[in-house]
């Protein structure tokens, strides 16, 4: 096994639930960059713009970088640009600001983010009807679940495969476990696959995906984890009891 040389990591269920950080989360980063490991954070969170995650992250005592952290709305701007497209958007308000350098018009591709409660029938229906003439289907994640600090909760997942059997259309993701996304957070740590881990609670997007994308893998119990999840886990896959514990598993792997 190549040595350790970059570390992705999820956010939310992670390092925090809420706006409460996970015990060992603060020392668990701190061990990554005082071992001179580049860390990319890599998250599906589609409510929150880059800017208010920053914030959000550095009102808890955690310092990220801006180049650190990757998201699915920069992976959407990146494919629009490449493809010269305008986008229809259906996401939630607080995203639209990491949207405003894209503008709706004729040849639109439509792009669906978690809009929470702007996902009503008007808005959906929009969407099944440009998809279903044509247009580019864009999701910034298909994720099941997330969780919040009153619970777990539905995300975007059921919507983009609704939509899917809407129109038969097949979604582009591209977030987590999207391959290129993973491509993307690796040219952040600048490394090879295989000189990288993944930690994440998410045991299909982060850990299944980083696998396949030639990761190692980590799956925490904490955030969305749910007993039975490990019998889901990819065979070269490892699983810790929360972030402390896998820093702990890669830093003495790497000695």
């Amino acid at each position: 096994m190549s040595s350790l040389r970059g570390v992705l990591l999820d956010l939310d269920g992670v390092l925090y639930i809420g706006d409460h950080l996970l015990p060992g989360a603060m020392e668990a980063i701190r061990r990554l960059r005082d071992a001179g490991l580049p860390i990319c954070f890599v998250t599906n969170t589609t409510r929150k713009s880059k800017r208010i995650i920053l914030e959000r992250l550095a009102g808890m005592g955690l310092e990220v970088h801006d180049d650190e952290l990757l998201t699915p709305a920069r992976a959407a701007i990146d494919w629009l640009e490449t493809q010269g497209r305008p986008a229809h958007l259906l996401v939630h308000d607080d995203l639209r600001e990491d949207f405003t350098c894209v503008s709706d018009g004729p040849g639109a591709a439509v792009v669906l983010g978690d809009a929470s409660d702007g996902f009503t029938y008007k808005a959906l229906n929009e969407c099944f009807r440009r998809i279903s003439d044509g247009a580019p289907f864009l999701a910034l994640a298909r994720n099941r679940c997330f969780m919040e600090s009153d619970g777990i909760s539905l995300d975007l997942g059921a919507y983009v495969v609704g939509l899917e059997y809407a129109t038969g259309q097949a979604a582009i993701v591209l977030g987590k476990p999207a391959p290129a996304f993973f491509e993307a957070a690796l040219a952040v740590v600048g490394c090879a696959a295989d000189e990288a881990a993944m930690i994440g609670d998410d045991v299909e997007a982060d850990v299944n995906g980083a696998i396949e994308a030639g990761l190692r893998g980590i799956l925490v119990r904490t955030g969305k984890y749910r007993p039975g999840d490990d019998a889901r886990l990819h065979a070269r896959g490892l699983v810790a009891d929360n972030v402390a514990a896998a820093v702990d598993r890669l830093l003495g792997a790497n000695t």
